[in-house]
């Protein structure tokens, strides 16, 4: 129970800390849905090329771009744990009775709540603007699963970064260099049948690739289960991993101390 009273605590803590900065809510925001609505119009000619399996590029790409928007907010989750270590509050809640996951679990539980409230506002705009999904209910519940786990593992990540640089240009300038990339090297614009072989070799090993054709095959195709909980057992995975490695950062960070 300590640790769960402790990682509410934290949360709640963070959440307040997001609260207490609106551009950044308005940024997380707003980002996506220019993506939404400039990709979306710009690639629109796409559903015409042959191989193209979608009617609307609209519903093809909406969950590529929630997942990316789950990404972007969980890869810049560390900055405010060195924010922490920058004002000697990480050190005070170290020597602190507090759990030493719940510090870590904080910043973990508002992603959460913020990709969870990304997927709500960036599927009901999609809707709007004429995206159909054949699922309904079942497809935007696996979505939410497969943009919480990846916003996780990405979060946990930037975590793990953030305890070895400890400086916020450098956290932001390795998050812009390692997720774009990581990005187009997906089926986010384009299915894997119309791109380069090396791609979409490279692609079967990217999480976002999984994430994506999950959340997309949940939400267009729903009777494909076998390979719907492929892609999210892949990415369960790939949290653990992330998770171990933030523990693992956190433990040298209270070596060095």
């Amino acid at each position: 129970m300590t640790i769960l009273v402790h990682s509410l605590y934290m949360g709640r803590r963070h959440l307040i800390e997001l609260a207490r900065s609106p551009y950044i809510i308005i940024m997380n925001i707003i980002q996506p849905v220019l993506y939404l609505l400039l990709f979306s119009a710009l690639f629109q000619a796409i559903v015409d090329i042959p191989g193209f399996a979608s009617s609307s590029y609209l519903s093809f790409f909406s969950p590529g771009i929630v997942i990316m928007s789950a990404v972007m907010a969980g890869s810049y989750g560390g900055l405010s744990i060195i924010m922490d270590d920058k004002q000697g509050i990480l050190d005070r809640f170290l020597v602190a009775p507090t759990n030493r996951l719940a510090i870590l679990a904080g910043p973990l539980l508002r992603d959460s709540i913020t990709v969870t409230v990304q997927v709500v506002i960036m599927l009901g705009l999609a809707y709007l603007l004429g995206a159909r999904f054949e699922s309904g209910l079942i497809g935007f519940i696996v979505l939410l699963i497969c943009s919480i786990l990846i916003g996780l593992s990405f979060g946990a990540l930037s975590l793990a970064l953030a305890l070895v640089v400890r400086n916020e240009q450098a956290l932001t300038s390795f998050v812009g260099f390692l997720t774009m990339p990581v990005l187009f090297l997906s089926s986010l614009f384009m299915p894997l049948e119309l791109v380069p072989n090396w791609i979409g070799t490279i692609a079967q090993f990217n999480p976002i690739h999984w994430a994506i054709t999950g959340s997309r095959h949940a939400l267009m195709n729903a009777g494909n289960t076998t390979f719907i909980a492929q892609q999210v057992f892949l990415l369960v995975l790939f949290m653990a991993i992330s998770l171990g490695l933030a523990l693992l950062a956190f433990r040298s960070y209270q070596r060095k101390m």
